[in-house]
């Protein structure tokens, strides 16, 4: 595991947030987090998706928090750390911007 990561800057937030809005992301009023929602055809593809990001996501110890009901799916990335940047993290944000070949 990395070392201790710290908050990000305004600024340094600033130049990340574009490439994550413009793949669904957005900012959670009230808290230091980003969220995207996700809806499938129904609750197998949103299992399976939360399946497959669940495999990837231990590989990169990057573990979101999520929501499901039914066919929809939250999921939040709490804590804007420069640990969560890193290039295969800020992958792992990207491909979830479509729901993992489902």
């Amino acid at each position: 595991m990395a070392g201790k990561a710290h908050r990000l800057s305004a600024e340094e937030r600033d130049q990340l947030l574009p490439n994550l809005r413009a793949v669904g992301w957005n900012e959670l009023e009230g808290r230091d987090a980003i969220f995207k929602q996700f809806h499938f055809k129904d609750f197998n593809r949103a299992f399976g998706f939360m399946t497959r990001v669940a495999l990837q996501a231990e590989k990169l110890d990057h573990h979101p928090e999520w929501f499901n009901v039914y066919n929809k799916q939250r999921m939040l990335r709490r804590d804007y750390e420069k640990e969560a940047r890193t290039r295969k993290k800020q992958l792992l944000l990207q491909r979830k911007k479509r729901p993992l070949n489902i």
